[in-house]
């Protein structure tokens, strides 16, 4: 590649996303990397490290975006990317020893808490659960008076959908104290506002379908170490349970990828206007968003992110003929820019009622609607919300 670890390392993120993965400089070589096609390569002698041998084990259009993803992360060894985040999730939950004991936060992305359930009703692993914003009920399901000290700390921060914030220093300490790994979601913070590795997460996991990729038009996962030998155990399970991404989906996400630092921008302020005038409206319940002064993360978020995020939640207030989750129902309908559907990250605002997934835990409210907030104009963006507001008065 023709930026190194050592370069990057003295620039700004927001060049790196740009340089990052690009073909060496050489008369006539491409600007950007191409794409490779090929279930199998050329060999006639035995396989030895670094060989490519089959295209399970790897493809060349991978290698500039897991290399731009760790410079990206601070990590000293390449990324590796998967067919989807929760392929990346099944992947680092193979490193959770045969029965032992996974703490993760009760509020997580939902296809992880129903993937570590399945495994601990099987008996793979003991599970437990917790306010992952609670840092001493974490440090007490990490090594608790009675019963084993857990193998694993799986921490999202901010939490999907509720947004609590973790001390992720602090956890990665007691964790690691407790003889523990620690597994970062960073999906919603992107490595440009929060790097788990410099606060002592062992791996660090991506939805690369969300801000990194940044379209919505690919499904990818990665996970990201400095660990030499956890990688290889995360590249293993890669070839053994074929998790592999599509070199078109790669290429697609390394696109996506150069343009990050703008959107990032863009939809962090978007999302401090919209909270702090929802923050202010009648039918506005209650909000979360760590950026709000008045938000039980803020200063836990501001000593340890560079922005506050994109997504930000709200609960609606019902009447006299509704509830509030036919409030928030009806909001959504009612919305002419903003996009009713799941997912988030991309340069479209998203918008949903969180509850009308079966699988989202009973403890998320269920007039609670998250919001995903792209680059459109922020204006358009509040006259579609006021409107949308205002339906619900009739």
């Amino acid at each position: 590649m023709s930026l190194s670890r050592e370069h990057a390392a003295d620039l700004s993120p927001d060049t790196v996303v740009v340089a990052a993965g690009r073909p060496e400089r050489s008369h006539d070589q491409p600007v950007n990397p191409p794409i490779v096609l090929s279930s199998t390569y050329f060999g006639t002698g035995a396989l030895s490290d670094g060989d490519r041998g089959y295209g399970r084990y790897a493809n060349p259009t991978w290698d500039p975006f897991e290399e731009a993803l760790a410079q990206l992360e601070g990590a000293e060894l390449p990324g590796l990317l998967y067919a989807s985040g929760l392929a990346a999730v099944s992947s680092a939950l193979s490193l959770v020893p045969a029965g032992g004991v996974l703490v993760m936060p009760s509020h997580s992305y939902a296809g992880s808490l129903v993937m570590a359930t399945e495994l601990a009703a099987k008996g793979a692993l003991e599970l437990r659960t917790v306010d992952i914003a609670d840092t001493e009920a974490v440090k007490a399901q990490l090594a608790p008076a009675e019963g084993k000290p857990a193998s694993m700390l799986w921490i999202e921060s901010p939490t999907n959908p509720m947004l609590g914030i973790a001390d992720i220093r602090a956890l990665t300490t007691a964790a690691h104290e407790a003889g523990a790994l620690v597994v970062t979601d960073n999906t919603f913070s992107t490595p440009l506002v929060q790097q788990p590795l410099s606060l002592g997460s062992d791996v660090v996991l991506h939805s690369v379908t969300k801000y990194l990729a940044g379209h919505s038009d690919v499904v990818l996962g990665a996970l990201v170490t400095s660990d030499p030998e956890l990688r290889a155990e995360l590249l293993h399970h890669r070839i053994i349970h074929g998790g592999i991404a599509g070199p078109f989906e790669a290429w697609l996400a390394l696109r996506g990828l150069r343009t990050l630092a703008l959107r990032i921008e863009r939809s962090q302020a978007s999302a401090a206007t919209l909270a702090e005038r929802l923050s202010a409206h009648p039918r506005v319940e209650s909000i979360r968003f760590p950026g709000l002064q008045n938000d039980p993360g803020h200063e836990r978020a501001k000593s340890q992110m560079k922005g506050f995020g994109s997504i930000l939640c709200i609960q609606l207030t019902g009447d006299g003929t509704r509830s509030g989750a036919e409030a928030a129902d009806q909001l959504v309908r009612a919305l002419r820019l903003w996009l009713p559907a799941t997912s988030l990250g991309g340069v479209e605002s998203l918008i949903e009622r969180r509850r009308r997934h079966p699988a989202e835990p009973l403890s998320v409210p269920n007039n609670l609607v998250r919001m995903s907030v792209g680059i459109e104009n922020v204006e358009d963006l509040w006259a579609d919300l006021e409107q949308a507001l205002k339906a619900l008065d009739g």
